[in-house]
């Protein structure tokens, strides 16, 4: 039992709901409280882990950031544009698809959240009101995620501007926190299984089986909306560089398929970065633009954000406005940067950008259920979108090799 992987468990533990919630129904009707402790447990680590995560991921590289200029300049931009075209390609396949459309979510959300959600859709108004706030601690207390991503900013901006012991003392506290904080999630993470056997059986019970096709449209959603990511934005950017494909296919293969199994973009690293530089992209370029990419240019993460956090839209049966769905993306883009570190980073952001909206976490339940599934995907297109980010930024610079050695004109 030791070798079966949290993942495992996970997919054993939704079926298990499943069966409980067709064949005993009282019993299963009887397990909410479990998913709401589960729930409960992803509130309590949000805020620490992500405002440890920014102060570091912005202060700790400050230095590095300033040294390399024009280079990071570039990358950041590039990162900031494939990741909204992300946002878009994944909104754009929830709105044509609608997986979430006919989902009940179990009573107790539909009950004790339904004048919440009545009130809580944000108005540009309310969400800029809500983003600078008037204390920080209120703001955490309050699961305010924007307030707590831009009291990070400001407090990195200045942790940047010390110098000396004050500023390596802050750091390292930061460091410190953020770091507990993985371990933390991880231990959080061990509850996952139970959790989401209990909303999966709490849900079949309450007589709505049919999410389980939900379920299923949301993930061969998801892995079409990759297909066409990368047909609408990396081929194009590939093609525009002069990017000999057939190579740099047969070098991110290898490092792309240990991301797909393994789920971690940090296992495939090392590969990837030894195979960017046999492509011919600079060591100095594929030594920044590979890690920083996994902080801001998660392309498979963003893409999979948007699309679930539309299909906990329709899942509550709410309307969005096309202002609203605006702001959803806005803060997904700001959530999402400086946790890829984080296990199960996405399930981190994703119920960051819930509780800042209002929505349902128990939305959030049934989605850990094929989580593993989608994970598998995103992972291994954050991977391939960084890997083509190296060879952009070389030959922004003009120091791409591979672009010569195949007879292209820089």
């Amino acid at each position: 039992m030791r070798r079966i992987s949290l993942t495992g468990w996970i997919l054993l533990a939704m079926l298990a709901g499943v069966l409980v919630g067709s064949l005993w129904p009282e019993v299963g009707k009887e397990l909410g409280p479990l998913s709401t402790i589960f729930l409960r447990l992803i509130k309590l680590i949000v805020v620490p882990l992500v405002f440890s995560t920014l102060v570091v991921g912005i202060a700790g590289h400050g230095d590095d950031l300033k040294k390399i200029g024009r280079l990071a300049l570039k990358s950041l931009v590039y990162f900031e544009v494939m990741t909204t075209i992300a946002l878009v390609v994944g909104l754009a396949a929830g709105h044509l698809v609608e997986p979430g459309k006919g989902v009940v979510l179990p009573p107790a959300s539909a009950t004790a959240n339904a004048q919440s959600l009545a009130q809580a859709q944000p108005t540009v108004q309310s969400v800029i009101e809500h983003t600078i706030p008037a204390s920080f601690f209120e703001a955490a207390a309050k699961n305010e995620i924007l307030a707590v991503v831009f009291f990070a900013v400001l407090f990195a901006l200045g942790l940047m501007r010390t110098s000396g012991r004050p500023k390596e003392a802050v750091l390292e506290f930061c460091e410190g926190v953020s770091q507990t904080m993985f371990k933390v999630t991880g231990i959080v993470m061990l509850f996952a299984p139970i959790g989401v056997g209990a909303a999966m059986a709490v849900t079949v019970a309450n007589g709505k089986p049919d999410v389980l096709k939900n379920l299923a449209l949301l993930v061969l959603t998801l892995y079409g909306a990759l297909l066409v990511f990368a047909l609408v934005a990396l081929l194009p950017m590939a093609l525009w560089i002069g990017l000999p494909l057939r190579r740099f296919l047969a070098l991110v293969r290898e490092p792309a398929l240990i991301a797909f199994t393994t789920t971690s973009s940090e296992a495939a690293l090392p590969k990837a970065l030894e195979n960017m530089q046999k492509l011919g992209v600079p060591r100095r370029i594929v030594a920044f633009v590979l890690p920083t990419g996994y902080s801001f240019n998660l392309d498979g993460s963003t893409l999979y954000l948007s699309l679930c956090a539309l299909f906990v839209v329709q899942a509550a049966g709410l309307e969005f406005s096309l202002g609203q769905e605006l702001l959803l993306m806005l803060t997904l883009m700001l959530t999402s940067k400086g946790v890829a570190g984080v296990p199960r980073a996405g399930l981190v952001i994703l119920s960051a950008t819930l509780l800042q909206f209002g929505l349902p976490l128990e939305g959030l339940a049934l989605i850990m259920g094929v989580d593993a599934l989608m994970d598998m995907a995103r992972t291994s297109m954050n991977l391939v979108g960084n890997c083509l980010a190296t060879a952009v930024m070389a030959r922004w610079e003009g120091e791409f090799e591979g672009v010569r050695e195949h007879g292209t004109r820089a």
